[in-house]
């Protein structure tokens, strides 16, 4: 069984703004990229989407990396204090980051800080120095399994890059000093950890402590239990490696919710018995601890032109159906929300809206009624009740009317 004691560390006073967010619960994510955004002058483009995130109804939008890189993508960080990447330069990201603050829409910062590119040649011919850039490093800053001089990992390796050493004392200082300056000086309020599994969980729990995000959430990708290619039906070992990671953090940090995802994916298929567990309860990380359980159907990684693990297409309003009424924290996807047409646009809003209107939070509570192959069905807060798949299926009792619906989902709220 999970984590027992889920919220032992919500009355912690440690960047009481970080806590809050989570206590709160009801944060609306939006991934505002994907993985071809920096050939689109991308700072200027969700500039004018601004005034429509706030009032879709978005707390916060996730933005492409925005330190200098060696990739167009941003994934691989050189000089940290350069915001000049090909997303767009630093003046159009300030200006983006002030119309955000305008409308009330947070930025979340993506932080890689896992890897980053040397300058020049060091130890054993590799380019495992950052000379004459902000940030300085010689070889001890970079792991010894990844060419440095540094101490041995404390995650996985991500191969083919000088990997940073976290252990280092002096590292950890520039890390927290350049958060600090994200934070306070360029405006970034929230922030995600990339390939989190990379250094131990602790160092992030010292990162949110010292730069005070107001929401933060680490990227913990695993992957799932499968037998001979087939999903398994039980996944809480899954769950349970993404619980320990976020309670190495003290609990500060919240974590993409990849179980959800890999076993939703799997059951809009026609096997939608696979969202309810042995104990009854939802089979992510949102069944066990919601307030922590960043849930979403697709990221850059996942779809986009690289879909390594895509959510099956013909499927997505039902993935939006489950994940915007449901417990945790729903992230919706840049290519779903502008790149579908007004009518997933507008589909994908009205489910926002029953969420705030009738104030379905991460803590929710929830009542799964059915799940068999065809047919999904459960009661949240017992204020919003909703089915998925293509079995015929309606609340019984004059109190419930119906909200929105669409091709095999439906909410209803009292």
């Amino acid at each position: 069984m999970g984590n027992s004691n889920i919220q032992v560390y919500d009355g912690s006073n440690q960047g009481s703004e970080t806590i809050d967010a989570l206590r709160d619960g009801r944060e609306i994510l939006i991934q505002a990229f994907n993985w071809e955004s920096h050939k689109y002058d991308w700072w200027r483009n969700l500039e004018r989407k601004v005034p429509d995130l706030a009032n879709s109804g978005f707390t916060s939008a996730w933005l492409p990396p925005p330190t200098n890189s060696f990739s167009p993508e941003g994934y691989l960080p050189q000089n940290l204090y350069s915001l000049n990447s090909c997303y767009g330069s630093e003046h159009l990201l300030k200006s983006l980051l002030q119309k955000m603050q305008q409308y009330k829409v947070r930025a979340m910062a993506d932080i890689v800080i896992n890897h980053r590119i040397g300058t020049t040649q060091g130890h054993g011919g590799r380019y495992n120095r950052y000379d004459g850039i902000p940030v300085s490093w010689d070889e001890h800053a970079v792991t010894s399994c990844s060419g440095g001089l540094g101490n041995r990992s404390t995650g996985d390796n991500f191969n083919g890059v000088p990997n940073i050493d976290h252990t280092q004392h002096f590292v950890r200082e520039d890390i927290i000093g350049w958060l600090q300056w994200l934070r306070n000086s360029i405006g970034f309020q929230d922030f995600r950890f990339d390939f989190a599994k990379g250094y131990a969980a602790k160092f992030v729990k010292e990162y949110v402590e010292q730069s005070k995000p107001v929401f933060s959430v680490g990227e913990y990708w695993d992957s799932c239990n499968y037998t001979t290619n087939r999903l398994d039906y039980n996944q809480d070992s899954h769950r349970q490696r993404i619980i320990n990671w976020i309670d190495n953090t003290g609990g500060l940090c919240a974590a993409f919710d990849f179980t959800t995802k890999g076993i939703l994916q799997e059951s809009v298929k026609g096997e939608l018995w696979r969202l309810r567990d042995q104990q009854g309860k939802p089979p992510g990380l949102m069944g066990w601890w919601p307030s922590r359980a960043v849930t979403f159907i697709e990221n850059h990684d996942t779809g986009s032109t690289q879909a390594h693990w895509p959510f099956p297409s013909s499927h997505v309003m039902e993935g939006y159906a489950y994940i915007l009424t449901h417990p945790g924290i729903p992230t919706v996807f840049y290519d779903h929300f502008y790149d579908q047409g007004d009518s997933t646009h507008d589909q994908i809003v009205k489910l926002m809206n029953v969420r705030r209107t009738q104030d379905i939070h991460s803590r929710s509570s929830i009542r799964i009624l059915e799940a068999r192959s065809n047919l999904y069905s459960a009661i949240i807060d017992d204020k919003v009740c909703m089915k998925i798949g293509d079995g015929s299926w309606c609340p019984s009792g004059h109190e419930w009317t119906l909200a929105t619906s669409g091709h095999r989902y439906a909410v209803w709220h009292k």
